[in-house]
């Protein structure tokens, strides 16, 4: 199993390639999650028209991996340690990357400047 950060999936809906034929490559094998939180960024951007119905259905048709207790336990720990090093990623790539660790999946995302950082994280890479 891999999770999908938000970023990969806006490519997909936008057709960026070859990120949107990785996307559903993962999509097709059953393979792909997504995070409590990806689906609170995805449907924030999400409009009454054709691309929020989009949005929606893809959002919809996802498995979605929660924010319970052991995930923000890591997420808590991800943001401590990396505003100790002075290196902060932001809460909501806190959130994700602590809902991928706990889960033990690695995470599929193009924003490598972020979460490289987190010890622990395996990044699956995007292609270019």
């Amino acid at each position: 199993m891999i999770v999908a950060d938000t970023d990969v999936l806006i490519d997909y809906l936008a057709g960026v390639q070859p990120v949107a034929r990785q996307v559903l490559g993962y999509v097709e094998t059953e393979r792909l999650k997504i995070t409590a939180i990806t689906v609170f960024e995805l449907l924030s951007g999400a409009s009454e028209g054709r691309r929020g119905e989009m949005i929606r259905k893809l959002a919809g048709a996802l498995d979605v991996l929660p924010l319970d207790r052991p995930a923000s336990e890591r997420a808590a720990a991800v943001r401590r340690t990396l505003e100790q090093r002075g290196q902060p990623i932001g809460m909501g790539d806190s959130l994700i990357a602590g809902i991928a660790l706990a889960g033990g999946f690695p995470l599929f995302t193009r924003n490598r400047k972020h979460f490289e950082r987190v010890p622990g994280l395996e990044l699956v890479q995007a292609a270019e």
